[in-house]
Protein backbone atom coordinates (compact mmCIF):
# COMPACT_ATOMS: atom_id res chain seq x y z
CA UNK A 1 0.00 0.00 0.00
CA UNK A 2 1.18 3.51 -0.84
CA UNK A 3 0.36 6.29 1.62
CA UNK A 4 0.11 9.31 -0.67
CA UNK A 5 1.61 12.47 0.86
CA UNK A 6 0.25 15.08 -1.56
CA UNK A 7 -1.97 15.62 -4.57
CA UNK A 8 1.11 15.96 -6.75
CA UNK A 9 2.54 12.67 -5.52
CA UNK A 10 -0.78 10.95 -6.16
CA UNK A 11 -0.88 12.17 -9.75
CA UNK A 12 2.70 11.02 -10.32
CA UNK A 13 2.02 7.59 -8.81
CA UNK A 14 -1.12 7.19 -10.95
CA UNK A 15 0.82 8.00 -14.12
CA UNK A 16 3.57 5.50 -13.30
CA UNK A 17 1.12 2.73 -12.38
CA UNK A 18 -1.06 3.31 -15.46
CA UNK A 19 2.01 3.24 -17.71
CA UNK A 20 2.94 -0.15 -16.24
CA UNK A 21 -0.59 -1.46 -16.58
CA UNK A 22 -1.07 -2.00 -12.85
CA UNK A 23 -3.25 -0.54 -10.14
CA UNK A 24 -1.55 0.80 -7.01
CA UNK A 25 -3.41 0.28 -3.75
CA UNK A 26 -3.32 3.60 -1.88
CA UNK A 27 -4.50 5.68 1.01
CA UNK A 28 -4.29 9.45 1.34
CA UNK A 29 -2.22 10.66 4.28
CA UNK A 30 -4.06 13.29 6.31
CA UNK A 31 -2.50 16.05 8.37
CA UNK A 32 -5.05 16.52 11.19
CA UNK A 33 -3.31 19.56 12.75
CA UNK A 34 -2.87 17.84 16.10
CA UNK A 35 0.14 18.57 18.28
CA UNK A 36 1.61 15.23 19.37
CA UNK A 37 3.35 16.83 22.34
CA UNK A 38 6.66 15.28 21.36
CA UNK A 39 10.02 16.70 20.21
CA UNK A 40 9.62 19.20 17.35
CA UNK A 41 11.96 17.17 15.14
CA UNK A 42 9.70 14.10 15.30
CA UNK A 43 6.30 15.82 15.30
CA UNK A 44 4.48 15.11 12.04
CA UNK A 45 0.82 16.00 12.54
CA UNK A 46 0.75 19.79 13.00
CA UNK A 47 -0.40 22.11 10.22
CA UNK A 48 3.12 23.44 9.65
CA UNK A 49 4.67 19.96 9.39
CA UNK A 50 5.49 18.75 5.88
CA UNK A 51 3.51 15.52 6.08
CA UNK A 52 0.16 14.68 4.49
CA UNK A 53 -2.56 16.93 3.12
CA UNK A 54 -4.46 19.41 5.29
CA UNK A 55 -7.58 17.80 6.67
CA UNK A 56 -9.57 20.84 5.49
CA UNK A 57 -8.61 20.02 1.89
CA UNK A 58 -8.70 16.24 2.16
CA UNK A 59 -12.17 15.76 0.66
CA UNK A 60 -11.37 17.76 -2.46
CA UNK A 61 -7.98 16.12 -3.00
CA UNK A 62 -9.38 12.64 -2.34
CA UNK A 63 -12.04 13.24 -5.00
CA UNK A 64 -9.47 14.30 -7.59
CA UNK A 65 -7.14 11.36 -6.99
CA UNK A 66 -9.87 8.73 -6.67
CA UNK A 67 -10.88 9.28 -10.30
CA UNK A 68 -7.41 8.71 -11.74
CA UNK A 69 -6.56 5.48 -13.59
CA UNK A 70 -3.72 3.52 -12.06
CA UNK A 71 -4.68 3.97 -8.41
CA UNK A 72 -7.25 2.46 -6.10
CA UNK A 73 -7.64 5.08 -3.39
CA UNK A 74 -9.19 2.90 -0.74
CA UNK A 75 -8.79 4.91 2.44
CA UNK A 76 -6.87 7.39 4.54
CA UNK A 77 -3.77 7.37 6.75
CA UNK A 78 -2.42 9.40 9.64
CA UNK A 79 0.74 9.55 11.74
CA UNK A 80 1.17 12.53 14.06
CA UNK A 81 4.59 11.87 15.52
CA UNK A 82 6.97 9.58 17.33
CA UNK A 83 7.74 8.90 21.00
CA UNK A 84 4.31 9.95 22.26
CA UNK A 85 3.92 9.86 26.04
CA UNK A 86 0.17 10.52 26.07
CA UNK A 87 -2.73 8.88 24.22
CA UNK A 88 -4.83 12.06 24.12
CA UNK A 89 -3.25 13.53 20.93
CA UNK A 90 -3.64 10.20 19.15
CA UNK A 91 -7.28 9.99 20.17
CA UNK A 92 -7.89 13.54 18.97
CA UNK A 93 -6.34 12.74 15.59
CA UNK A 94 -8.32 9.51 15.24
CA UNK A 95 -11.57 11.29 16.10
CA UNK A 96 -10.90 13.77 13.29
CA UNK A 97 -10.10 10.92 10.94
CA UNK A 98 -13.35 9.15 11.79
CA UNK A 99 -15.32 12.29 10.92
CA UNK A 100 -13.45 12.51 7.62
CA UNK A 101 -14.17 8.86 6.79
CA UNK A 102 -17.89 9.49 7.29
CA UNK A 103 -17.74 12.61 5.09
CA UNK A 104 -15.90 10.79 2.31
CA UNK A 105 -18.50 8.03 2.32
CA UNK A 106 -21.28 10.60 2.16
CA UNK A 107 -19.52 12.00 -0.91
CA UNK A 108 -19.78 8.58 -2.57
CA UNK A 109 -16.30 7.21 -1.91
CA UNK A 110 -15.68 3.65 -0.78
CA UNK A 111 -13.44 3.58 2.30
CA UNK A 112 -12.17 0.14 3.29
CA UNK A 113 -8.76 0.81 4.88
CA UNK A 114 -7.44 3.24 7.48
CA UNK A 115 -3.76 3.37 8.44
CA UNK A 116 -3.33 4.73 11.98
CA UNK A 117 0.47 4.86 11.80
CA UNK A 118 2.51 4.42 14.95
CA UNK A 119 3.99 6.75 17.55
CA UNK A 120 3.82 4.97 20.91
CA UNK A 121 6.81 5.93 23.01
CA UNK A 122 9.17 3.79 25.08
CA UNK A 123 10.92 4.54 28.39
CA UNK A 124 14.45 5.88 27.96
CA UNK A 125 14.93 6.80 31.62
CA UNK A 126 14.74 4.38 34.54
CA UNK A 127 11.29 4.58 36.11
CA UNK A 128 9.71 6.42 33.17
CA UNK A 129 6.10 5.33 32.59
CA UNK A 130 4.44 5.48 29.17
CA UNK A 131 1.14 4.21 27.74
CA UNK A 132 1.19 0.47 27.15
CA UNK A 133 0.12 -1.18 23.88
CA UNK A 134 -2.92 -2.66 25.62
CA UNK A 135 -4.08 0.82 26.64
CA UNK A 136 -3.53 2.06 23.11
CA UNK A 137 -5.46 -0.89 21.72
CA UNK A 138 -8.43 -0.24 24.01
CA UNK A 139 -8.54 3.41 22.92
CA UNK A 140 -8.38 2.47 19.24
CA UNK A 141 -11.14 -0.13 19.65
CA UNK A 142 -13.39 2.45 21.30
CA UNK A 143 -12.78 5.26 18.80
CA UNK A 144 -12.98 3.13 15.65
CA UNK A 145 -15.73 0.70 16.63
CA UNK A 146 -18.19 2.05 14.03
CA UNK A 147 -15.77 2.70 11.18
CA UNK A 148 -16.22 -0.62 9.40
CA UNK A 149 -12.70 -0.65 7.92
CA UNK A 150 -9.53 -2.71 7.99
CA UNK A 151 -7.13 -0.98 10.36
CA UNK A 152 -3.41 -0.85 9.62
CA UNK A 153 -0.75 -0.05 12.22
CA UNK A 154 2.93 0.84 11.93
CA UNK A 155 4.53 0.09 15.31
CA UNK A 156 8.29 0.52 15.31
CA UNK A 157 10.05 2.03 18.31
CA UNK A 158 7.61 0.42 20.74
CA UNK A 159 8.69 -3.01 19.47
CA UNK A 160 12.41 -2.53 18.93
CA UNK A 161 13.50 0.42 21.09
CA UNK A 162 14.23 -1.30 24.38
CA UNK A 163 15.36 -4.51 22.69
CA UNK A 164 18.69 -3.02 21.61
CA UNK A 165 21.82 -1.56 23.20
CA UNK A 166 24.93 0.05 21.76
CA UNK A 167 28.01 -1.63 23.20
CA UNK A 168 31.05 0.60 23.52
CA UNK A 169 34.49 0.60 25.12
CA UNK A 170 36.04 3.43 27.13
CA UNK A 171 39.06 4.82 25.28
CA UNK A 172 40.23 6.99 28.15
CA UNK A 173 39.01 9.24 30.95
CA UNK A 174 40.16 12.83 30.50
CA UNK A 175 40.31 15.36 33.31
CA UNK A 176 37.88 18.24 32.80
CA UNK A 177 37.39 21.67 34.38
CA UNK A 178 34.29 20.52 36.24
CA UNK A 179 33.60 16.87 35.41
CA UNK A 180 35.85 14.32 33.71
CA UNK A 181 35.24 13.34 30.09
CA UNK A 182 34.60 9.64 29.55
CA UNK A 183 35.67 9.17 25.93
CA UNK A 184 34.14 6.07 24.35
CA UNK A 185 34.80 4.48 20.98
CA UNK A 186 31.14 4.87 19.91
CA UNK A 187 30.28 8.22 18.35
CA UNK A 188 27.52 10.38 16.93
CA UNK A 189 27.72 8.48 13.64
CA UNK A 190 26.77 5.26 15.49
CA UNK A 191 23.99 6.76 17.63
CA UNK A 192 22.82 10.08 16.23
CA UNK A 193 19.84 10.85 18.48
CA UNK A 194 21.71 12.71 21.25
CA UNK A 195 23.43 14.99 18.71
CA UNK A 196 20.26 15.53 16.65
CA UNK A 197 17.64 15.89 19.38
CA UNK A 198 19.53 16.15 22.65
CA UNK A 199 18.01 12.73 23.32
CA UNK A 200 18.65 10.82 26.54
CA UNK A 201 20.07 7.28 26.52
CA UNK A 202 20.77 5.53 29.81
CA UNK A 203 24.48 4.74 30.10
CA UNK A 204 25.97 2.09 32.35
CA UNK A 205 28.95 -0.21 32.78
CA UNK A 206 28.71 -3.81 31.60
CA UNK A 207 30.39 -4.88 34.86
CA UNK A 208 29.65 -2.13 37.40
CA UNK A 209 31.98 -1.96 40.40
CA UNK A 210 29.42 -0.22 42.60
CA UNK A 211 31.37 3.05 42.52
CA UNK A 212 29.75 6.08 40.89
CA UNK A 213 30.97 9.20 39.14
CA UNK A 214 29.63 12.31 37.44
CA UNK A 215 31.04 12.66 33.95
CA UNK A 216 30.62 13.99 30.45
CA UNK A 217 30.11 11.06 28.05
CA UNK A 218 31.58 11.84 24.62
CA UNK A 219 32.76 10.15 21.45
CA UNK A 220 36.06 10.59 19.56
CA UNK A 221 34.76 12.56 16.55
CA UNK A 222 36.20 16.04 16.01
CA UNK A 223 32.93 17.85 16.67
CA UNK A 224 31.44 19.23 19.88
CA UNK A 225 28.13 17.69 18.88
CA UNK A 226 29.70 14.28 19.42
CA UNK A 227 28.39 14.33 22.98
CA UNK A 228 26.10 11.73 24.53
CA UNK A 229 25.63 13.36 27.94
CA UNK A 230 26.98 16.19 30.08
CA UNK A 231 27.20 16.05 33.85
CA UNK A 232 25.71 12.55 33.90
CA UNK A 233 25.83 10.46 37.07
CA UNK A 234 26.88 6.99 36.01
CA UNK A 235 28.93 3.93 36.95
CA UNK A 236 32.58 4.72 37.55
CA UNK A 237 34.53 3.79 34.43
CA UNK A 238 38.16 3.50 33.43
CA UNK A 239 39.99 3.01 30.13
CA UNK A 240 39.21 -0.39 28.65
CA UNK A 241 35.87 -0.85 30.44
CA UNK A 242 32.85 -1.91 28.42
CA UNK A 243 29.63 0.09 28.71
CA UNK A 244 26.25 0.25 27.00
CA UNK A 245 23.87 2.92 25.81
CA UNK A 246 20.42 1.50 26.41
CA UNK A 247 17.26 1.78 24.29
CA UNK A 248 19.25 1.85 21.06
CA UNK A 249 17.09 -0.67 19.22
CA UNK A 250 15.16 2.02 17.35
CA UNK A 251 16.69 4.87 15.35
CA UNK A 252 20.15 3.56 16.19
CA UNK A 253 21.75 1.51 13.41
CA UNK A 254 19.16 2.79 10.93
CA UNK A 255 20.38 6.38 11.41
CA UNK A 256 24.08 5.50 11.47
CA UNK A 257 26.46 7.06 8.95
CA UNK A 258 30.09 6.99 7.84
CA UNK A 259 30.62 10.57 9.01
CA UNK A 260 34.24 11.48 9.76
CA UNK A 261 35.38 8.43 7.72
CA UNK A 262 34.12 6.02 10.35
CA UNK A 263 32.79 2.57 9.53
CA UNK A 264 29.55 0.90 10.59
CA UNK A 265 29.37 -1.30 13.68
CA UNK A 266 28.26 -4.92 13.53
CA UNK A 267 24.76 -5.85 14.70
CA UNK A 268 24.35 -8.96 16.83
CA UNK A 269 21.06 -10.68 17.66
CA UNK A 270 21.05 -12.31 21.11
CA UNK A 271 18.54 -14.85 22.42
CA UNK A 272 19.50 -16.26 25.81
CA UNK A 273 22.81 -18.04 25.31
CA UNK A 274 22.56 -17.90 21.50
CA UNK A 275 23.80 -15.12 19.29
CA UNK A 276 24.30 -14.39 15.61
CA UNK A 277 25.82 -11.54 13.64
CA UNK A 278 22.90 -10.20 11.57
CA UNK A 279 24.71 -7.22 10.02
CA UNK A 280 28.44 -7.29 9.31
CA UNK A 281 30.83 -4.63 10.48
CA UNK A 282 31.80 -2.32 7.60
CA UNK A 283 35.31 -1.02 8.10
CA UNK A 284 36.26 2.53 7.18
CA UNK A 285 38.72 1.14 4.63
CA UNK A 286 35.92 -0.56 2.70
CA UNK A 287 34.07 2.74 2.44
CA UNK A 288 37.19 4.53 1.24
CA UNK A 289 37.87 1.77 -1.31
CA UNK A 290 34.59 2.72 -3.00
CA UNK A 291 35.80 6.28 -3.56
CA UNK A 292 37.53 7.33 -6.79
CA UNK A 293 39.83 10.19 -7.78
CA UNK A 294 39.22 11.25 -11.39
CA UNK A 295 42.21 11.11 -13.72
CA UNK A 296 42.10 14.86 -14.26
CA UNK A 297 42.80 15.41 -10.56
CA UNK A 298 45.49 12.74 -10.22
Amino acid sequence: QFNIESEEEGVELAEIAAAKGVTAQCTLRINPDVDAGTHDKISTGKADNKFGVPISEAGQIFGKLAGLPGVNLRGVAVHIGSQLADLAPLEAAFEKLGTLVAALRCAGHTITHVDLGGGLGVPYRVGELLPQPAEYGAMVARVTRDWGVKLIFEPGRVIAGNAGVLLTRVVRVKRGINDPFVIVDAAMNDLARPALYGAYHHFEAVKPSGARMTANIVGPICETGDTFAMGRECDKLEAGDLAVFRTAGAYGATMASSYNSRGFVAEVLVDGDRFAVVADRIEAGAIMDAERVPEWLA
